[in-house]
């Protein structure tokens, strides 16, 4: 597995130098209906990826079903609708080939003595509730974190009872908890990832839009060279710290402008009753997200006796577009 992973890192970044030589020229014979090379090379990946996935899913690596919306405009720019895209066979294809450059990088780097910038996502400190939620779906998870047992559950879940699969997942990605980045000094382990079951875990392969894998990028290049890292440790705890801090930052502008769309589309629809999935209990408030559409919002009002994986019914009270508010009370 590990030579498949340097395999693919090296031909994902060889290969479209390759092509681009004459892009016009080659336009025609790169389409997938003209050219049986290609056709052959993309079966060839698809087998490896669905190995690599298999071999994850083995050691613990969670299967979640991961959605994201994006508002369908009119030419006179007004929210039509909300497409709800899915990961489908080539974005799993994508993700399984990318997840195992980043386990081989991570540890060619450990490997080489060489400090590291980490991708953690640690053990869930909500360990506790993931059971009760288990447990009301009628399977036993042990009381400490366990992947494999997580991944099993998972995996019954969306055989058995794939139409609420995607609110099973929703409610255990919140549970689990954001990934953060962490420096590692040379020959030293980490948290690991817990979701992928992963020891050794880094970011490397979009150093075009990424900062934390252009940081790994010069990282493995100073150790194929054999010269000093081009960051201390201290550089390299403070980078870490920023690159945590501004990922939170996008994602929370994300979600403000998806709220945004999604507001100015349930604006006409105040009053209606949804069913949700609580999705975040914090001491600043509770909220919910409902399927059709797959709209987030705030829960106003009383909301006691709820929590992160809960079926409850709400009713559309405010939909704010200006501020990105959408929320609900418990109906």
């Amino acid at each position: 597995m590990r030579a498949i992973g340097w395999f693919l890192l090296f031909w994902i970044a060889g290969e479209p130098a390759i092509h681009a030589q004459n892009p016009q020229s080659e336009f025609k014979k790169l389409t997938l209906e003209q050219n049986r090379e290609l056709q052959e090379q993309l079966k060839l990946q698809d087998r490896v990826g669905q190995a690599l996935r298999e071999s994850r899913h083995e050691a613990g690596a969670l299967a979640l079903h991961g959605s994201e919306i994006h508002p369908i405009f009119s030419v006179d720019g007004a929210v039509m609708d909300l497409d709800v895209r899915r990961q489908n066979r080539a974005a799993l294809l994508i993700e399984d080939l990318m997840i195992a450059s980043n386990e081989a990088v991570a540890r060619f780097l450990y490997k080489s003595g060489s400090p590291s910038l980490r991708r953690v996502v640690k053990k869930p400190e909500r360990w506790d509730r993931i059971v009760v939620l288990a447990a009301s779906l009628g399977h036993q998870l042990p009381d400490q974190p366990d992947p494999k047992s997580l991944a099993q559950f998972l995996d019954l879940e969306r055989r058995n009872n794939p139409a609420h699969f995607d609110d099973v997942s929703l409610a255990v990605v919140k549970l689990l908890g954001r990934g953060e980045y962490v420096a590692a000094l040379p020959q030293q382990r980490t948290s690991g990832h817990f979701a992928l079951a992963a020891n050794a875990y880094s970011h490397s392969t979009a150093p075009n839009r990424r900062f934390p894998d252009l940081i790994t990028q010069r990282l493995v290049k100073a150790a194929f060279a054999e010269i000093a890292p081009p960051y201390s440790m201290e550089e390299l705890n403070a980078l870490a710290l920023h690159c945590t801090e501004r990922e939170n930052a996008a994602n929370k502008v994300e979600r403000f402008v998806r709220k945004c769309a999604a507001a100015v589309f349930l604006r006409t629809r105040i009053g209606e009753r949804f069913q949700g999935v609580i999705s975040g209990v914090t001491d600043r408030g509770t909220w919910i997200r409902i399927s059709h559409p797959p709209v987030e919002g705030k829960i106003v009002g009383p909301a006691r006796n709820v929590d992160v994986g809960d079926t409850v019914p709400v009713r559309l009270v405010t939909a704010d577009a200006e501020r990105g508010f959408i929320d609900f009370e418990l109906a």
